[in-house]
């Protein structure tokens, strides 16, 4: 068995919910969630990050708006919705479940 593969598969379960977490922070640009999922050592790339965006906003747990920027053309900005963070509060009570019950069977496989 290959374990680089289960571990693609453990990080793809929790993409959404890192993403929905850093935009949680505020208005966020898609250059923006890459970078800090990068920085988190999560890669995702683009071709990753788009469908999930707009699956994430077609369940109405994120929208969007357009800005101006100097830079270049406009810049589509995401932001968390009501439903999206209440949907975000539920991942975390979840993860915080999950990492307890790995954390003790962790604990009673080292006894």
């Amino acid at each position: 068995m290959n374990s680089e593969n289960t571990k693609a598969q453990m990080r793809k379960g929790i993409l959404e919910f890192c993403i929905l977490t850093i935009v949680s922070k505020g208005d966020t640009y898609s250059s923006d969630i890459i970078k800090e999922m990068k920085d988190a050592k999560l890669i995702i790339v683009e071709g990753t990050l788009y469908p999930l965006l707009t699956r994430l906003k077609n369940a109405g747990l994120l929208t969007y708006k357009w800005e101006e920027s100097t830079l270049g053309p406009p810049r589509k900005y995401y932001r968390i919705t009501d439903d999206g963070i209440s949907f975000l509060s539920d991942l975390v009570t979840t993860w915080d479940e999950l990492v307890n019950s790995v954390n003790i069977i962790n604990k009673t496989n080292l006894a």
